[in-house]
């Protein structure tokens, strides 16, 4: 049986076991949604022995694992059996990568933990970067692979996983790839593994785990029964010192709201502070949406591909301090710039108490340790109402401009942005994804999203690859349309479109196809670097669509769009839109390049 405890909330379940956290944690919803309620139990005596294999599994089920993404293979078929015969509905990609960068996206779709798994030896090291994305992204993934059974270790078995041909740090043990990680030797470890888990998972933060199991381990029986685990857990936060000094320090002058990723629980919240105190409010690039980009407060995105409203907003309007919630500040976010550093420095929440101050060590930074929501829904009570103003300030906005549409092609990507707007953003729920490149330059400076769980980037991993397979997992758990904007390098890269037409999962690709790494080529023009070898034969990604099974369509035209992405957003099955693109639109990458160049990178 497992008991997670903390005095103050308790949830209760009809089943054998209970999870309480502090009150108006933003992760109650969560917990509540991903505790099943059959919660398994090793209590009873009289069970009958049962293979690791399959004991494992029931944890899975217990810790609320829905879905399992992974390639098999021959290593790893007793566990892979048992999930294929279990309550998790296991999906079976083309490439290890591609399912651990969809599992990433599936758990924030759905906020549940999800499984990958993979066969031993080139099956573990083709999901590193999926599950390196996954630690970035503070996502919630357990990875399964088999090792090599011991009698077998350091003879040379085929695709032999072990300590005389893998390295073991980092691999299978806690470290920055995996928050925890081990090799089962022997049954009687499963009580410890099925702790630490449970453990990992309720933390407010990501929680990627590695469990390795030799393949003559999945097929040895439990016979004892599992004792029971009992922890205690809360999130951090502040206490009401802190919150009332806070109060009193933003109430010395304006102030300024910047929100991250780990702000999205707190929208409704955030939303309230700032209309009460009157702060303008900005995004860094995975936080769009958490804030309404079409509020009057709202100044604009930070740093890669933002707006130059902001900087305006912090020279015109400069606030004595900048309250920052849930994000890093990291090269993506703010490119260290030292205009965004307001005369009296930082306010800065976080889960993760290294965050505070490590973007700008040299500036003056109060670092909070706290749940974003439960700080933001305090601080409130600093402010029960609203600020008395003589006259309402009128701040920068983020300018829009809308370009008509031509008959002509190639497609300038600001036109299809536009259309996307209307079209995906403002005529549909779905979850709208952008690839490293060109691909996310474009959309997180021209899209507007009015609320948080729309719009997802990788700013910081930023691995190519990503979203053209992750599009698949958000699709699925999302119960609906997932749109992934990619380039056709990306495209080419690593795709499941295969495997969205296996499961009939509902993704759109919509390819940005100039027959080049086009951002490659920009930025080292600008960086002074000319004729660079970036140029991809030309494909017909709607004739690779098709010999997968999937649909699609051509745009070579900007009076064409909209009505493809009209026939796409209807079609129930995998979906390809190939837009033939003007490679010479020069793409909103000023900043990075900049960056590049101020760190040495240029001739």
């Amino acid at each position: 049986m497992l008991v997670l405890s903390e005095g103050t909330t308790q949830l209760n379940y009809p089943s054998k076991a209970f999870v309480s956290f502090p009150e108006n944690n933003s992760l109650i919803a969560d917990i509540q949604a991903s505790m099943p309620l059959d919660t398994f139990s090793f209590d009873n005596q009289d069970l009958e022995p049962i293979s690791v294999a399959s004991a494992i599994v029931k944890m899975l089920e217990d810790l609320g694992v829905e879905y399992a993404f992974g390639v098999s293979g021959g290593a790893i078929a007793p566990v892979w059996y048992k999930l294929q015969h279990s309550s998790i509905k296991l999906l079976h990609f083309r490439h290890e990568a591609g399912a651990a960068f969809a599992a990433t996206e599936a758990y924030f779709a759905s906020g549940r933990p999800v499984v990958v798994f993979t066969t031993s030896g080139p099956g573990i090291t083709n999901a590193l970067t999926g599950l390196l994305a996954a630690r970035w992204e503070d996502a919630k993934v357990i990875f399964l692979s088999a090792s090599t059974s011991t009698p077998h270790r350091g003879r040379w078995a085929l695709q032999e996983t072990s300590t005389y041909t893998m390295p073991s740090s980092g691999l299978f043990t806690s470290d920055s790839l995996f928050h925890y990680a081990t090799t089962l030797e022997c049954s009687e470890e499963l009580p410890e593994v099925y702790r630490r888990l449970a453990k990992g998972l309720a933390r407010p933060d990501g929680f990627v785990a590695h469990l390795s199991i030799p393949t003559n381990i999945q097929t040895n029986s439990v016979e004892k029964p599992l004792p029971p685990v009992t922890l205690s857990f809360a999130a951090p936060t502040a206490s009401d010192e802190a919150i009332s000094e806070c109060g009193q320090l933003l109430s010395e002058g304006s102030f300024a709201i910047w929100v991250g990723f780990g702000a999205r629980f707190a929208a409704a919240e955030i939303r309230q502070l700032a209309e009460k105190t009157g702060a303008g409010v900005m995004c860094s690039p995975r936080g769009k949406g958490i804030f309404p980009e079409d509020h009057p407060q709202f100044v604009g995105i930070t740093g890669f591909a933002g707006h130059e409203s902001v900087l305006r907003y912090m020279q015109e309007h400069p606030p004595l301090r900048t309250l920052v919630l849930g994000t890093r500040l990291g090269e993506f976010t703010s490119f260290w710039n030292p205009a965004m550093i307001p005369s009296r420095g930082f306010l800065h929440v976080d889960i993760n108490p290294d965050v505070p101050g490590t973007a700008y060590p040299s500036s003056e930074t109060i670092a909070i340790q706290s749940d974003v929501k439960m700080f933001v829904k305090a601080l409130l009570k600093r402010f029960p109402k609203r600020q008395n103003r003589t006259k309402k300030q009128s701040l920068p906005r983020p300018e829009r401009s809308v370009i008509n549409a031509s008959t002509n092609g190639p497609v300038r990507p600001e036109v299809l942005m536009n259309l996307m707007q209307r079209v995906i953003i403002e005529g549909s729920d779905a979850i709208v994804m952008a690839e490293g490149g060109n691909s996310f330059a474009w959309a997180i400076n021209l899209l507007r999203f009015g609320k948080p769980g729309r719009f997802r980037v990788s700013t910081g991993f930023g691995a190519m690859g990503h979203f053209v397979t992750s599009v698949v997992g958000a699709a699925l758990t999302h119960q609906g349309k997932a749109i992934a904007i990619v380039g056709d390098g990306a495209m080419l890269m690593n795709n499941e479109v295969s495997t969205a037409v296996r499961y009939q999962i509902p993704a759109v690709w919509i390819v940005l196809n100039d027959a080049r790494y086009n951002m490659c080529e920009q930025g080292s023009t600008m960086q002074g670097y000319e004729s660079m070898d970036v140029e991809i034969p030309q494909t017909d990604f709607v004739m690779l669509a098709r010999s997968m099974g999937a649909d699609g369509i051509r745009v070579e035209k900007e009076s064409d769009i909209q009505a493809a992405l009209e026939i796409a957003m209807a079609s129930t099955s995998p979906f390809v839109i190939d837009v033939l693109i003007d490679h010479t639109r020069l793409a909103p990458i000023g900043t990075r390049i900049f960056s590049l160049m101020s760190q040495g990178a240029k001739n």
